[in-house]
């Protein structure tokens, strides 16, 4: 039997607020990954993972954004110490305060799969972009990465509908 790892999560929020960094990945199994997020104060994109995923603000509340089956977008306030579901496919935009930390627990993905990030205009609500990638490796901060190629290219960040441009955070 390989070892159960036990974790204190208020010593986790506290070193990932100390280093910087936006995620701290606690294990990654063959059936099983969790990790501990920071907020992003600049999050605006919805992610569609291809697990389901449970969502637990450690620290902080949580406003959980996501698109109904119809496509309208719907709010969750999820208070500190709450805990949400997720299914798998539904797009959802965790957002909290950067002093805030979400204990996520989802399935590691499996071969082949793809998570997609797509952001919306802000004034006309259509489709702006989406990014879609692999994630092997959780520890690799695929969110930072979709980020990061969404907001340097000023045409993804256009809208062709309305013409309004998405401003970098």
């Amino acid at each position: 039997m390989s070892k159960m790892p036990i974790i204190s999560l208020p010593d986790t929020a506290k070193a990932l607020g100390e280093s910087g960094g936006r995620v701290n990945v606690l294990w990654q199994q063959p059936d099983s990954l969790v990790f501990m997020a920071r907020g992003r104060e600049y999050r605006s994109e919805f992610h569609i993972n291809p697990s389901d995923e449970v969502m637990y603000p450690v620290k902080g509340d949580l406003r959980l954004h996501y698109r109904t089956e119809d496509g309208k977008e719907e709010i969750a306030d999820v208070p500190e110490g709450s805990v949400i579901y997720t299914p798998a496919g539904t797009p959802h935009s965790p957002r909290f305060a950067p002093d805030a930390y979400l204990l996520v627990v989802e399935r590691k993905r499996r071969e082949g799969e793809v998570d997609r990030f797509q952001w919306f205009c802000p004034s006309c609500d259509t489709l702006l972009h989406e990014e879609t990638c692999v994630v092997s490796d959780y520890r690799a901060d695929p969110v930072s990465k979709a980020y990061q190629k969404f907001f340097d290219s000023e045409e993804f960040r256009t809208c062709k509908k309305c013409g309004s441009v998405m401003p970098k955070p």
